[in-house]
């Protein structure tokens, strides 16, 4: 399915978010605490955005790897981040199950997934492998879509009806945007996140919420 629609993943990211997508990608590369020289992991990179914002952060001194299932998703993560140049350039793209990742424990000083979390088969596995490729007092990120307490019926409106819609005219695949909403039903809200996120080995999780809620962000420190 995600090898279906990434031609056309970014459109339809902007679109359904009202362009404010980048921003909230923004404030979660903010949430990972880096500093120039930083060494950092996008799981479910898809097209690399939030990759290249980790990259802004850590400079051409630090490093960052994104990785991701999809190849065609990953080929066109490779191809923005060569014609944006600078540090985006340098990120690395990797085929990759974040479930169970590729690489030694604390390796990173921050892992991050944006809007992939919710897709994983075994959520609680992939923020282990998260916490345990991060050194201890690094972060871990997660930025997912969550279904706000209030404005419930508009909220299902937009993504239950319009969205499917749009995947259908404009990713020209429904069923992939059908699946979205779905997904979203089904993945937890944000104070069951953190607990799972605690249970993964994460200490002080927070979050904050985007959107009238329907956005949440949630980041927490690897234990000592």
């Amino acid at each position: 399915m995600f090898d279906r629609i990434a031609p056309r993943y970014d459109l339809l990211n902007r679109l359904m978010s009202a362009g404010q997508d980048g921003r909230w990608r923004a404030a979660a590369a903010a949430a990972a605490d880096l500093a120039a020289g930083d060494r950092a992991l996008d799981c479910c990179t898809g097209t690399g955005d939030l990759a290249f914002a980790l990259a802004d952060r850590v400079t051409e001194h630090g490093s960052v790897v994104g990785v991701d299932f999809s190849e065609p998703m990953l080929e066109r993560a490779r191809a923005k981040g060569a014609a944006r140049g600078g540090a985006a350039a340098a990120v690395r793209f990797e085929a990759a199950d974040a479930a169970d990742l590729p690489f030694a424990d604390d390796v990173f000083h921050a892992a991050t997934v944006a809007f992939g979390a919710r897709n994983l088969d075994d959520l609680d596995a992939g923020l282990r492998e998260m916490a345990r490729v991060v050194r201890p007092g690094g972060r871990v990120v997660v930025l997912e879509i969550t279904t706000p307490r209030r404005l419930r019926k508009a909220y299902g409106l937009w993504f239950d009806r319009a969205v499917p819609v749009l995947g259908r005219l404009l990713g020209r695949d429904g069923a992939a945007y059908t699946y979205l909403p779905a997904s979203v039903r089904r993945f937890p809200e944000p104070p069951e996140l953190a607990a799972r996120m605690a249970a993964a080995g994460l200490e002080d999780v927070r979050w904050r919420t985007f959107c009238a809620g329907s956005v949440a962000l949630h980041r927490g420190k690897v234990a000592a």
